[in-house]
């Protein structure tokens, strides 16, 4: 597309769902040509691949809240939009949207993605005033959406994750595993995880629980798993920008967050034929794409007994497994990132038609 410039805004990049959304989107583009620049306002690490054309600038480190550094910020960002005067901004942050609409005002085209749940913001009032600036929200679902006010639900869509699927399914025996990969914080609830395990593992002792991602509360539930007789059990990955093909033999995915946007880890481990559970939690992203009983099993949030009942269940039975594997892999085809980076690219195009 002749003179378009995509710049994305995004805290910093140090690996996580939304990081690895926008190097797909921002890879993809850049690949058919689009000039794409990255703008990370409160940091400089770019853990997932990028391509070298791809423009990648920092307007520093996080600032701690500090007036007199955000102000510094804001200077810096606005600098350049002037300089790139013709960019679109799409901001993959609630931040990233309040800075750049006070460094840029209306002058430039402004996509924000909503990247959680709507209801877990600590300052909502803040956020829907700035995102009232944007030319268009897009949410992951539905519920996501109905959460704004009206004012924001007219210019706001709903559009799925795109998924890179970068290794084929496992067709042999499945390994021992249960697997997670995502931040090591609250709102995973990964103490739950361990804890459903640690009953699992009264049935099934033989069968090991790999956490992947990093985050503040790894020291915490590490003793936790120690408590529980499990921590010689329990295995801390860290990030690992090739978590598919470490965790493809793996028995089972889980995911227990108490709150999630749309897991892409999630979506990748049913792209390539994991039997994944997940919590059924706000704001409706697991339950989207995941039919309980049909290519996934759900549990309540915070359900630790059900959801040590549903890795049970998989784990004694190799043909179900077996069977939401191959039921979660349809999700390949539908969120292939060719498609759902012409989805965003089409947003301008209907709100020039409105």
């Amino acid at each position: 597309m002749e003179n378009l410039k995509i710049v994305f805004v995004i805290p910093d990049m140090p690996g996580g769902g939304t990081e690895r959304v926008v190097s797909l989107l921002a890879n993809e583009y850049c690949h058919r040509g689009i000039e794409v620049a990255i703008l990370l306002f409160a940091g400089n690490e770019t853990a997932y691949r990028l391509d070298e054309r791809i423009e990648v600038v920092s307007m520093g480190m996080p600032t701690g809240g500090r007036l007199g550094a955000r102000a510094l910020r804001i200077r810096k960002m606005r600098r350049y939009y002037r300089e790139n005067r013709n960019c679109q901004i799409w901001s993959f942050s609630v931040m990233g949207a309040v800075f750049s609409v006070l460094a840029a005002g209306r002058k430039h085209y402004l996509l924000v993605s909503e990247r959680s749940d709507p209801n877990q913001y600590e300052h909502p009032k803040i956020r829907d005033f700035f995102y009232r600036f944007a030319d268009v929200v897009v949410c992951q679902t539905k519920e996501a959406m109905e959460s704004f006010p009206k004012s924001i639900v007219k210019k706001a869509t709903v559009l799925p994750n795109p998924v890179d699927i970068l290794c084929e399914p496992w067709e042999g025996e499945r390994e021992k595993r249960v697997v997670a990969a995502g931040r090591i914080g609250p709102p995973k609830n990964h103490e739950m995880l361990i804890r459903a395990f640690a009953r699992f593992s009264e049935e099934f002792p033989d069968y090991t629980l790999e956490l992947y991602g990093k985050g503040v509360q790894e020291a915490e539930l590490k003793e936790l798993a120690s408590r529980l007789g499990i921590g010689q059990k329990v295995f801390f990955r860290g990030f690992s920008s090739r978590v598919q093909e470490k965790i493809r033999k793996a028995a089972m995915y889980v995911l227990s967050s108490d709150y999630e946007g749309v897991s892409n880890s999630l979506l990748e481990a049913m792209s390539i034929g994991i039997p994944v559970i997940a919590t059924d939690c706000p704001i409706g992203g697991c339950r989207t794409y995941v039919k309980d009983g049909q290519n996934g099993l759900l549990v309540p949030v915070g359900g630790t007994e059900a959801l040590a009942e549903a890795m049970i269940k998989i784990a004694k039975d190799p043909e179900l497994a077996a069977r939401l594997g191959r039921e979660g892999r349809k999700l390949r085809e539908e969120l292939q990132v060719d498609r759902v980076a012409d989805q965003f690219l089409n947003l301008q195009q209907r709100k020039e038609k409105r």
